[in-house]
């Protein structure tokens, strides 16, 4: 139950450094998005402006920031992503997401040809099926945009995910041994590679 979350650095109450929160247990600052609240897809031009200059001010100060995103090619999403070093799209096999995937990595492409844009599928009933999902997506990039985004890997589908949202725990903390748990964690290490973009 954060303290502050974005719907106070929206309203102007905190600036995004305020905002953010100290996670101990996991090492790393969070700053809560607002459930249910649709703000940040209304808010005006000239407060998302503000808005990405002080996000990009912030990350400054961090190693890495990861910024969750909610699926579509809205401004406010688009406006976010427009200087980001590297893009994961998740997608699961529903095929509306597998279309939102596909808009977003087109339109994507358009305004930034050269992103390093990966793709993580979720909830997907075995890695196969997962792998199969990926190669849905991937026929129609190379299809229609001329472009392979590369498979950053596949979460499995588990109960225990539903489990650890239910009691407000991180997957990783409350069922480290759950094969979603370590489908994230090959994941992240795939992204914290020496390869990786910085």
């Amino acid at each position: 139950m954060p303290k502050h979350d974005l719907g106070s650095v929206l309203a102007g109450r905190l600036t995004l450094s305020q905002a953010a929160m100290a996670y101990e247990d996991g090492g790393f600052d969070i700053i809560a998005g607002r459930s249910g609240s649709g703000r940040l897809a209304d808010i005006a031009p000239s407060r998302l402006q503000i808005l990405g200059d002080d996000l990009a001010s912030v990350a400054g100060t961090y190693d890495r920031v990861v910024l969750d995103l909610g699926a579509g090619v809205e401004r406010t999403v688009r406006h976010l992503t427009k200087n980001v070093e590297a893009c994961i799209v998740v997608s699961t096999d529903e095929p509306t997401s597998l279309t939102d995937a596909y808009a977003f990595i087109k339109v994507t492409r358009l305004e930034n040809p050269n992103l390093d844009i990966r793709i993580v599928v979720n909830m997907a009933n075995s890695t196969h099926e997962g792998e199969r999902t990926y190669n849905t997506l991937k026929k129609a990039c190379e299809g229609f945009l001329k472009f392979s985004p590369p498979l950053l890997g596949v979460i499995r589908r588990d109960t225990k995910v539903r489990e650890a949202i239910r009691s407000q725990n991180s997957l990783l903390m409350r069922f480290p041994n759950a094969e979603a748990a370590a489908d994230v964690e090959a994941v992240c290490s795939k992204l914290m590679a020496p390869t990786a973009p910085r």
